[in-house]
């Protein structure tokens, strides 16, 4: 039986192994998975003896980055957002990254959600290694202008001008755009302290703008709970991104993409 696992620190809260779980009985695939907890300065050692029998990983916070440095070969998603998040261990026994969180990103707004990003404003709000990860797909989508807004604005200027020959991007500060967009995507880790992203509340324009939330709980999280008290039209988070990344994982491991909606739905439920 083929063996996988995700390796994380912390770990012992991923949805990892039950999605991938699920993926596996739907598509009749025989393999196993697993979630490891890696030291945070273990984690090049738990890869690579995991990897001696393993056929992939997942790989989640803080190690992203350092999975980037420890593969042999890049997809093109990976390379330009500079982390990784799959890996493959190929016949020949090198490495292949990739990043799936910016297909899993566009596909749950778009299939899920049902909201083409061609020709839409959209407003990325962070410019950490989350927002780096997902700018590629949505430039790709056809947005008609992406700005990336941050705290601290060089920051934002430096991750836009990586991207500036993939379309339509731009940087800014919180304070810098006040005028309404059609989708803000928070792609900092705020919520998850209960705090909220310092944007103006007249980027939202009622039953118009979708709010998007890369973070998940049982609850809505702090974002969407305001984004819904400024009228957006609708408020979603990360769950579906989590399962769709997942599936483009598998996609590149088992050569069949799952049907997402019952495990979203299992996963909701």
């Amino acid at each position: 039986m083929d063996r996988y696992a995700v390796i994380g620190n912390p770990i012992s809260h991923s949805k990892s192994p039950l999605i991938h779980g699920m993926f596996a009985k739907q598509t009749g695939q025989a393999l196993s998975y697993e979630a490891l907890l890696a030291p945070l300065d273990g984690f090049a050692q738990t890869l690579q003896q995991f990897l001696r029998e393993g056929k992939g990983v997942n790989v989640t916070v803080p190690f992203k980055e350092q999975a980037w440095e420890l593969v042999n070969q890049h997809s093109a998603a990976a390379y330009k957002a500079g982390a990784v998040n799959t890996i493959m261990r190929q016949g020949d026994g090198s490495l292949l990254g990739d990043n799936t969180d910016g297909r899993g990103l566009v596909r749950d707004i778009q299939v899920n959600a049902g909201l083409s990003l061609a020709g839409l404003r959209v407003l990325l709000v962070g410019a950490g290694g989350a927002a780096r990860g997902v700018i590629q797909p949505i430039l790709a989508a056809g947005v008609d202008q992406l700005c990336v807004v941050n705290r601290t604005v060089p920051k934002a200027e430096a991750l836009a001008a990586l991207f500036v020959d993939d379309g339509p991007i731009s940087a800014a500060g919180f304070q810098w755009i006040e005028e309404p967009v059609d989708l803000i995507i928070n792609a900092t880790s705020a919520s998850l302290g209960g705090e909220l992203p310092g944007i103006s509340a007249k980027l939202i324009r009622p039953g118009h703008t979708l709010c998007y939330d890369m973070m998940y709980a049982k609850e809505p999280t702090v974002f969407n709970r305001w984004a819904a008290e400024q009228g957006a039209v609708r408020c979603l988070d990360g769950l579906g991104m989590l399962v769709e990344q997942a599936a483009e994982a598998f996609l590149l491991w088992r050569g069949v993409r799952p049907d997402t909606a019952p495990v979203l739905a299992a996963l909701r439920g």
